[in-house]
């Protein structure tokens, strides 16, 4: 049975800026509390302050910049968040831009491929307890996390094209896509999920997390208007042109407006009236997601705060 997820529509300058968030997941039935990476307020330190504050909940980082850590640093903020909180952790990778890997490392991963391969074989090899030994061309960890009893935490890696799926099916716990139609789950990421596990041996593959950004309808206002205010910045990065025009959804990055109205045409924005957005987002449990995050990011750049709280609350109620 697929779950509904919260993301927090915007980067925290300030960890108590969470806590009406994650009390939205506490107080209803939504599974558990996502963060992008931020460069403000850091996820794992947002969502220890809720929980000092009282607020104990799951949590999602979808996805953490892997040049932005060590993955033995990777692994042990993951397992602190899980001890802190006592709740499960689902903790998601990705290489970032190649622009972004070169600011931090001097040069891009002339392969992302392998560089997360190491990535996530080193964490989820420290996150067992067992002595890791990772010499690869990115990555070196002799290592091992002391063990300790607490709240599962699982892999996540973000997955935009065929390749990462496979990959994310043969290491993953899950799979995280962000902007990716229903479609392209069905016809793309599942199958190639699936492949990556069987060339693995997994008995089964891993599990999908889809961040689906939505707005609900808003009198006098175009939809593609919270399109572009909530993915504008991703429509500039070519890996997601790419992973769109798989999709059948052309961008350029050169005119945001269109770009933004293609995304609501080829159903990565999802829009409407209340009973139109619940079938539209039944159609990515339907394509194979176990999980869809709601992000509101738009509503709330165009909107404000209050409209996208009382939007969330309202989808959140007719979902679950």
């Amino acid at each position: 049975m697929t779950t509904y997820s919260v993301l927090i529509p915007f980067v925290p300058r300030r960890p108590e800026q969470v806590l009406p968030y994650a009390a939205l997941v506490q107080w209803t039935h939504a599974h558990r509390l996502w963060q992008g990476q931020s460069l403000l307020v850091d996820p794992y330190q947002g969502f220890a302050h809720a929980a000092g504050v009282g607020f104990r909940v799951p949590t999602g980082i979808g996805v953490s910049l892997m040049p932005l850590h060590h993955p033995y640093t990777a692994a042990l903020q993951a397992r602190s968040l899980s001890l802190t909180t006592g709740q499960p952790v689902l903790a998601g990778f990705g290489p970032g831009a190649p622009t972004f890997q070169r600011d931090l490392l001097g040069a891009p991963y002339a392969s992302p491929l392998t560089a997360a391969r190491e990535y996530l074989g080193t964490v989820r090899g420290l996150l067992t307890g067992r002595p890791v030994a990772t010499e690869g061309s990115y990555y070196h960890c002799h290592a091992a996390l002391p063990p300790s009893p607490g709240a599962r935490v699982e892999v996540g890696l973000g997955v935009l094209r065929p390749g990462m799926a496979r990959l994310a099916g043969e290491l993953a716990d899950t799979a995280i896509t962000w902007l990716a139609p229903a479609t392209y789950l069905r016809d793309t990421v599942v199958p190639a999920l699936r492949e990556g596990a069987e060339r693995a041996g997994r008995k089964a593959a891993p599990t999908l997390t889809a961040v689906v950004p939505v707005a609900l309808a808003v009198p006098d206002r175009d939809p593609a208007e919270f399109a572009l205010a909530g993915s504008g910045a991703h429509l500039q990065g070519a890996h997601y042109r790419d992973m769109l025009r798989r999709a059948g959804i052309n961008t350029t990055g050169s005119d945001p407006a269109a770009d933004a109205k293609a995304l609501v045409a080829g159903g990565a924005f999802v829009s409407g009236e209340l009973p139109s957005l619940v079938e539209q987002l039944a159609e990515f449990a339907a394509a194979g997601a176990d999980e869809v995050v709601l992000n509101l990011t738009g509503v709330f750049a165009a909107c404000g705060p209050q409209v996208a709280m009382e939007q969330l609350k309202k989808i959140l109620a007719a979902l679950l």
